[in-house]
């Protein structure tokens, strides 16, 4: 490396040059070593250092440090800070120890009322008992520096992640008959969605059903204001008044995307078995009619199973794991209603509530979309859905 005196610049070699260049022009390095490796190569097209300054906008003083310490001690040097001294830092790897498991204990059981620590209560609670323990320097401790030390091992006392224990032993068991049948109805599709069976024929038709219980029939005190050029949104009082609560049972064909709904006030066994009867009524006698559900009361209930011996090879169930509602794709659609009608919703009575549920799935069915089970799915063979021990009577290959 040398120094050109009449010019103040600098001479890069082709391996730093390479290194230098590539780091000014990247969008997520760290600024000041963006700055400094623009600085540098400024330097070493011959530009004078008040120059550089002003192209950058640091003092010159900046510039001739960066450029004496690229030429003392080359690349690494003028683009890195020397350590600086200062106050040591004084809390041990043992001390930090006992801060961490003290944050992984929940605060309720070592004797207070709330479930999760903040960062003060932890504070507090470490600078009350770290002599007892043993770490008498943690005495003065800050919320900060707590942050820090369980930061640097990911550890957020004060947040909770929801997780599912799988407590059903033939989980996947379950979940591949599900997929199975998925892929046997993506099979009476062709590549553009059509479907490729005689829908006349003799056929097994495949329902995705669930309930969505609880839903809430709220009457306004007050009438709703519409929006305005002043105020842009529905205006609302807060109160409102309880009508009741009904059940929506729903099925949607994956065959036609067509939902069939039935809302009453409960999902009894009664209800379920209403249900069944009216899809029975709905599809020819040669059809056979399959279901994709959940491992409900109401599904397996003596009073179920009775009124399935009288329509024998008519219904066939397909239940899916325990906890794995995320595998019926009725749920698609009951979020979708979430968000598009039941969101905000005020009716007058519970019958009007009904009837609006109803409209709802009628305009559904106007244009209904068909929902494809992707996740897995390719996973399953020709041999896969051969082999499989769900509906021998499958008349889809």
């Amino acid at each position: 490396m040398g120094r050109n005196k009449k010019y103040g610049n600098i001479t890069l070699t082709d391996e730093d040059r390479v290194v230098l260049e590539k780091l000014s022009k990247s969008q997520t390095g760290e600024y000041r070593k963006v700055q400094r490796a623009k600085i540098l190569l400024m330097s070493a097209s011959g530009m004078l250092n008040c120059e550089i300054a002003t192209a950058i906008g640091v003092h010159p003083n900046t510039v001739a440090s960066i450029v004496t310490k690229y030429i003392a001690a080359g690349k690494d040097y003028a683009l890195n800070d020397a350590s600086r001294s200062g106050k040591p830092n004084t809390i041990s790897d043992e001390e930090k120890f006992w801060v961490t498991s003290i944050a992984c204990i929940k605060p309720n059981e070592l004797g207070y009322a709330q479930e999760l620590w903040t960062y003060r209560k932890l504070r507090d609670h470490i600078r009350t008992n770290c002599e007892d323990a043993g770490y008498p320097g943690l005495a003065k401790i800050s919320a900060n520096t707590i942050y820090s030390i369980l930061a640097s091992n990911e550890i957020k006392p004060n947040k909770i992640n929801y997780y599912l224990v799988r407590k059903d032993p033939d989980f996947e068991a379950k979940m591949y008959d599900v997929l199975v049948v998925y892929k046997q109805v993506e099979m009476c599709f062709d590549e553009e969605g059509s479907l490729t069976i005689d829908m006349d024929a003799p056929k097994t038709v495949t329902l995705s059903y669930d309930e969505k219980p609880g839903i809430q029939a709220l009457k306004n005190i007050a009438q709703d204001l519409p929006p305005t050029q002043k105020h842009g949104t529905v205006g609302r009082d807060y109160e409102y008044k309880r009508l009741g609560t009904v059940s929506l049972l729903a099925g949607i064909d994956l065959l036609t995307g067509k939902i069939i709904p039935r809302v009453s006030d409960t999902h009894k066994s009664s209800d379920f078995i209403e249900w069944l009867k009216e899809v029975d009524r709905m599809y020819p006698e040669h059809d056979t009619i399959r279901l994709i559900l959940d491992n409900h009361s109401a599904h397996t209930s003596r009073e179920t199973r009775a009124f399935l011996e009288t329509r024998p090879g008519r219904f066939v169930f397909v239940f899916t794991p325990t906890h794995g509602s995320w595998l019926n794709l009725i749920e698609s659609f009951f979020g979708k209603m979430a968000r598009q009608c039941l969101h905000g919703i005020r009716v007058e009575s519970k019958q009007e509530l009904i009837d609006r549920i109803y409209r709802y799935c009628d305009e559904i069915n106007e244009a209904p979309v068909v929902y494809h089970w992707t996740y897995k799915t390719d996973e399953i063979t020709a041999e896969d859905i051969a082999e499989a021990d769900i509906d021998p009577e499958l008349k889809y290959i």
